[in-house]
């Protein structure tokens, strides 16, 4: 299961929004790259594959390949603006490392 906060499906929404395919939906992965091995990945998706896991958080369908379920089960994304702009914050409870950035871990 992944949880989004409320600013996190706002954000999510409103990005949906300026995506040619209304009905599209909201994949989260991983990707090896980073300074600690795995990356986050997301992305709209007009088609998911059949074999795709697809949970629901605040009003919006996640779709997770299974094979990254083991790294992003429990995940808790949320967004926050500052003096530096927006962006998605991963509290990852698989993550047994993470990069100062935020935005890579090993698992």
């Amino acid at each position: 299961m992944i949880h989004l906060s409320k600013t996190a499906a706002q954000e999510v929404m409103r990005l949906k929004s300026k995506h040619p395919n209304p009905n599209a939906l909201f994949r989260l992965g991983v990707e090896s790259s980073g300074c600690s091995g795995l990356s986050y990945t997301m992305a709209f998706e007009d088609a998911i594959d059949s074999e795709a896991n697809v949970c629901e958080s605040e009003g919006i369908e996640i779709a997770i390949d299974p094979q990254h379920l083991k790294y992003l089960n429990e995940l808790t994304l949320d967004y926050s603006e500052d003096l530096m702009g927006g962006g998605f914050r991963f509290h990852n409870p698989n993550a047994t490392k993470s990069c100062s950035c935020g935005n890579s871990f090993s698992a």
